[in-house]
């Protein structure tokens, strides 16, 4: 729920289309959240459109690898309290049904997705803005990059999943500290504890995004969906629970056609040609 700063009189156009772009090349999908005079903060509809995005690319086919990136000095500043999604009288439990409904389920669609998602992150990134980041299932960070647990500045709860994901990154005690103080985290320092997993200057942050979803994009994408599910899930239950849904992944993977084509790859001594298939 973080608030952005005052918007300037000749902000552009805040359609969601236009805040949150998007395109495809070769098998990667790019967002870009373009809304730089708000340090990139997330109305309601910029966030539903967002969301929506994610589960679209989850089901097409074209789509083998996602970047999540943004525009101008903040990569999210959070959310736009300012922007819309309620208004009028508040009544015991619209605050939990907003959280649900909105910061929870963002950073929800990103764990959810189907394809590798690549956070490039390149500037602040504060309260649930870098929740979004650190629920991307890579995370390459700008040397002018920071992320800040800015919750506890305003007398706030974390939310967006915060206190789900930090400990599971970087432990309980750390995730604590990050938290209890809202001190701002230099990119370097989050490669450090090992929220990052890797800092690079900034004018390299488009590059090696893009070599890492080329990666991506041309590797085995059920495997790897199947792949980012067990390690997703695994930090949630016991071991008999993650040897089972292992083997119940294997299973299904080795009915894809890029499974084949691995194996045969293999045999045949060449690289294999992987389709997402």
């Amino acid at each position: 729920m973080t608030p952005a700063g005052p918007e300037r009189a000749d902000a552009p156009d805040e359609s969601p289309e236009h805040v949150v772009r998007h395109r495809t090349e070769g098998g990667t999908a790019w967002i870009t959240l373009d809304r730089p005079h708000a340090m990139n903060a997330l109305t309601w509809d910029h966030r539903e459109h967002l969301i929506a995005l994610l589960d679209g690319f989850s089901a097409d086919p074209g789509v083998r690898a996602v970047v999540l990136t943004a525009t101008g000095r903040g990569f999210c500043a959070g959310a736009d309290l300012k922007g819309g999604g309620g208004g009028g009288e508040r009544v015991p439990g619209d605050v939990a049904r907003t959280i649900r409904r909105g910061a929870q389920r963002l950073v929800s669609a990103v764990l959810d997705c189907e394809k590798p998602v690549v956070a490039a992150v390149n500037g602040t990134a504060a309260g649930i803005g870098s929740h979004l980041a650190l629920a991307c299932d890579l995370v390459i960070a700008s040397d002018r990059a920071k992320f800040t647990e800015v919750f506890v500045r305003r007398g706030l709860v974390p939310d967006g999943g915060g206190a789900y994901l930090l400990p599971r990154l970087v432990g309980p005690q750390k995730a604590k500290e990050l938290m209890f103080f809202g001190d701002s985290l230099p990119a370097a320092e989050a490669e450090r504890m090992g929220l990052v997993n890797r800092v690079v200057p900034a004018d390299e942050l488009e590059k090696t995004a893009r070599e890492w979803a080329d990666r991506l994009a041309s590797g085995p994408t059920r495997a790897l969906a199947l792949t980012k599910r067990l390690v997703n899930d695994s930090l949630d239950g016991g071991r008999s629970g993650a040897f089972e849904a292992e083997a119940q992944a294997q299973e299904i993977n080795m009915t894809t056609a890029d499974a084949a084509e691995g194996v045969t790859a293999f045999v045949e001594r060449r690289a294999p040609h992987y389709r997402g298939r």
